[in-house]
């Protein structure tokens, strides 16, 4: 296994780098993304979305470099799906501003937006970001957050990309997380909301199984340590109930999933009750049962994310560290699990 550190706290200008996501494009080259906190660890304030190309399967990278900003607000949870009809690179995000945290946002005294932005040369320049709230968000939402991780065009070649949202109910408190996805059919150009999936549940991940149908796994809340999962069989527009996976021990944390063109269903998260052994697993009966695991970091770890690598291998970028899991954005190479 290939390991090397490409984002540490302190370093290149910002105090904390968080939310790490990739994803692999044709020829080799693997774009990491994550969020550049300028001035604390917090998840609001002066926050960036940085990136990092490699052009060798992961290997390597050049510097970072800066994707979007609009200082001294928030942009965060970079979210980028691939459209290989077009060749053109989609990144979803979320913005507020820099006073206006996850607290306010819930209560409905501060606004949150979604906004669009792409690249037509694999992540060496972007369009500007474009705001589709009133697409992404109905009437009474008050939260909405795409991923974080990597979205996925299905075999339809639909885009799809995870999300969650949160409703201010009438007594002026927030309602329960509750997660879903969005889509676009006309590659990229619009984009629709799928129904819910469930309360309780956010910072979820999606993949397609072989025979076409959806499967999400989500972040719960429900107090089982326990990742949600639920399917859909047209799709993304709609879901199944939701359920837990007894497998996939989880501390309220987030996870992301990967399907590959094996079939092969990958999963990593931290699997403890703590936000600690960040581990890899693989399942070949999509999602059932998991047929193979690997702890990437023993000690603290949070966010993470996969891509699959042109040679069989997987690429993946995580959160970790020795005295607390946001110390560094560290990449790994993983040939077999």
């Amino acid at each position: 296994m290939e390991r090397f550190t490409l984002f540490a706290a302190g370093e290149g200008g910002y105090s904390s780098y968080r939310i790490p996501t990739c994803i692999a494009l044709p020829g080799g080259r693997v774009v990491a993304f994550c969020e550049g906190r300028r001035d604390s660890s917090a998840d609001w304030g002066c926050i960036r979305i940085l990136a990092c190309v490699s052009e060798d399967g992961g290997r390597t990278f050049g510097p970072a470099r800066l994707i979007a900003s609009d200082d001294p607000n928030t942009l965060g949870n970079p979210s980028p799906v691939f459209d290989r009809e077009t060749g053109r690179l989609h990144l979803l995000l979320n913005g507020n501003l820099h006073d206006g945290g996850e607290a306010q946002i819930l209560r409905g005294e501060a606004s949150r937006r979604v906004l669009h932005m792409f690249s037509d040369d694999l992540g060496e320049t972007w369009s500007a970001p474009v705001d589709i709230t009133k697409e992404a968000m109905a009437p009474g939402w008050t939260w909405h957050a795409v991923g974080p991780c990597h979205g996925a065009q299905l075999s339809s070649g639909r885009l799809i990309v995870p999300c969650n949202h949160a409703v201010l109910g009438e007594d002026g408190t927030s309602g329960p997380y509750i997660s879903g996805a969005l889509y676009s059919d006309d590659h990229g150009e619009t984009w629709r909301r799928s129904a819910d999936v469930g309360p309780d549940t956010n910072e979820c991940s999606l993949a397609e199984l072989p025979d076409g149908r959806v499967l999400i796994n989500m972040r719960s809340y429900a107090g089982r340590n326990r990742r949600a999962v639920s399917e859909s069989s047209d799709g993304g527009a709609t879901w199944d109930a939701p359920h837990f996976d007894e497998a996939l021990v989880e501390p309220v944390c987030q996870g992301s999933l990967l399907s590959t063109q094996e079939g092969r269903l990958y999963f990593v998260n931290p699997a403890s009750i703590k936000r600690e052994r960040l581990t890899v697993r693989r399942s070949d009966d999509g999602g059932r049962t998991w047929a193979a695991s690997l702890v990437l970091h023993e000690g603290p770890a949070a966010y993470a994310d996969l891509a699959p690598l042109p040679d069989g291998a997987l690429f993946i970028l995580f959160e970790c560290g020795d005295g607390n899991a946001y110390e560094r954005i560290d990449a790994c190479i993983l040939s077999a699990l």
